[in-house]
């Protein structure tokens, strides 16, 4: 652990304080963690990014994510799986929607 000095102005402190009491039981370096923490998620540079793919045969016509294109019941698609990460093209949340890509958009993707 590590001690640090800084100055806070008065309107800070106040929310520090109903912060720390409302949701970190008064533990005010877990509320500044957590303040930190979602800083990160909201200004894109911590979330979850794709890590790989897996094959997916479809079992009714699909669109893909990406392109569009419309690709017929049977064909080879590409589920994207997850893992955290960071950089500019992470997402803050995981999709709910089915999220399927093509050959080409994979092939593109993991190129760039």
């Amino acid at each position: 652990m590590q001690r640090l000095n800084f100055t806070l102005d008065e309107e800070t402190i106040r929310l520090l304080d109903q912060l720390a009491q409302k949701y970190y039981h008064g533990n005010k370096s877990l509320t500044v963690r957590s303040a930190l923490e979602s800083l990160a998620v909201h200004a894109g540079h911590e979330g979850w990014s794709v890590g790989g793919y897996t094959g997916v045969v479809a079992d009714e016509r699909t669109q893909c994510h990406t392109c569009g294109e419309m690709h017929d019941k049977g064909n080879v698609l590409y589920r994207p799986v997850f893992q955290r990460g960071d950089g500019p093209r992470v997402l803050t949340h995981l999709p709910v929607e089915i999220w399927l890509e093509c050959a080409s958009c994979v092939e593109r993707q993991v190129v760039a």
